[in-house]
This record gives structure tokens, sequence and C-alpha cells, in this order.
């Protein structure tokens, strides 16, 4: 399933914070593309790094949201956070949904450190951030529709299978990265940890400051 848009009727205001973060990933991306391994040793989480000094290395925490692996890294997180992204702030506020997209970022990237705090691979990307999104609009527009391209057709569906469906594939996917941490500390992939942290903590900060759909929300 891969979504591609959703419903946006409750939407009363611009999202200007979320095509600030969009914009400001993007033009992240190509410094990031012009320092190369030297700008990302630099500004991304490292985890080893951190752990041997947390007072130098706090900046990254922040800048590692804004670096990605790739161009198809970057554009599946920026469709993600344009799809939902705009209904959560709108039922946030500006700059509530700023501070919030910062603290589930820094969230994910704790939970993956707590299973990998020895690991030397470089951590980027906004995916941790993002995954709080998809918590918080879980909980608040449990009964949108979201568009999903499935094969060649698009089909609307309910945000909680959806989001749901995504949650589920995280979590299972994470228990499977904890199992294999000996041998793949200090290999590639993905961070699901941070995703499933991501998540959760997006959750709990709709849970006690987000505004809950209203009745007139429909399927």
């Amino acid at each position: 399933m891969f979504p591609i848009g959703d419903d946006d009727s409750e939407v009363t205001d611009v999202p200007v914070v979320t095509y600030g973060l969009i914009a400001a990933n993007v033009l992240f991306f190509l410094v990031e593309l012009n320092g190369g391994d030297a700008f990302v040793e630099k500004w991304a989480f490292i985890p080893s790094h951190f752990s041997q000094s947390p007072a130098t290395e706090w900046p990254t925490l922040f800048t590692a949201m804004f670096m990605h692996g790739g161009w198809m890294h970057l554009f599946g997180n920026m469709l993600y956070l344009y799809i939902f992204g705009d209904n959560v702030e709108d039922n946030f506020g500006h700059l509530k949904y700023l501070v919030f997209y910062f603290i589930a970022g820094i969230a994910a990237t704790f939970a993956q450190y707590v299973f990998n705090e020895g690991s030397s691979i470089p951590n980027v990307g906004a995916s941790g951030a993002i995954a709080g999104v998809l918590g918080a609009y879980i909980l608040m527009f449990p009964r949108s529709r979201v568009d999903v391209l499935v094969i060649r057709q698009v089909i609307s569906m309910p945000a909680l299978v959806v989001i749901g469906f995504w949650i589920v594939l995280q979590l299972f996917s994470g228990v499977g990265s904890i199992s294999n941490t000996g041998e793949t500390a200090d290999a590639g992939g993905v961070a699901y940890m941070a995703h499933v942290g991501g998540f959760a903590a997006g959750f709990v900060i709709a849970l006690l400051f987000g505004k809950r759909a209203g009745p007139s929300q429909t399927a």
C-alpha cells in the first residue's frame, strides 16, 4: 500500500510549518550531497560518538533529522510528511506542531540509541519525526480516509488501517532487528526502533496535548 493523499476537508489553515520542514529537508539534503562523507560524519547522529561526548554531539540530534540516505529515502519521507503533516499541524497549531515534531524526532533517535549505543553507523533521516506525525494522526483522525495505490488501482481506505498496517510492520521488523543487534551493530539498514519510538512519542503527545476529532468527521 502506497499512500498518495488523504482527506484534507478538516484542514482550515495553510500548513506553513509542514511546507517549511519539507523545504528545509530538501535544501539540507542538497548540502549533504555537496559535502560528501565528511559532512555526514560531522552532522549525522552516530551513537558511539554521542556515547563518548554527548556535550559536543547533541546538535546532531537535530541536524540528523534533515539528512537522508538517498533520493528515494528523501522522497518517501517527504511524501508522508506532506500527506499527514498538514492535518496534524492544523490540529496542534503551528508553533506547538513544530515543537512536537522535534520532540518526536529526538524520542525516535533515543529509542534507536538504546538498542545500538555502540554503533559507528551514522543515523540519518526524518523518519522518526514523521513516525511521530503518524502516531498523532491515527489518534486525531482515526476515521479519515487515505488514498492508497495498490498495484495499479487507487483505493480509499481508513487511516486506522493504513497507518495500523505500517506500525505493525515496524514492530515486527523492530523485534527482528533487536534479536540480531549483536551481529548487525555496524551494518547499515533501516532504524526500525526509531520508527517505533517516534510513533509512540507522537501518539502520547497527541493524547496529552492534541485535540481529538470532532463528531462531524465521518468515514
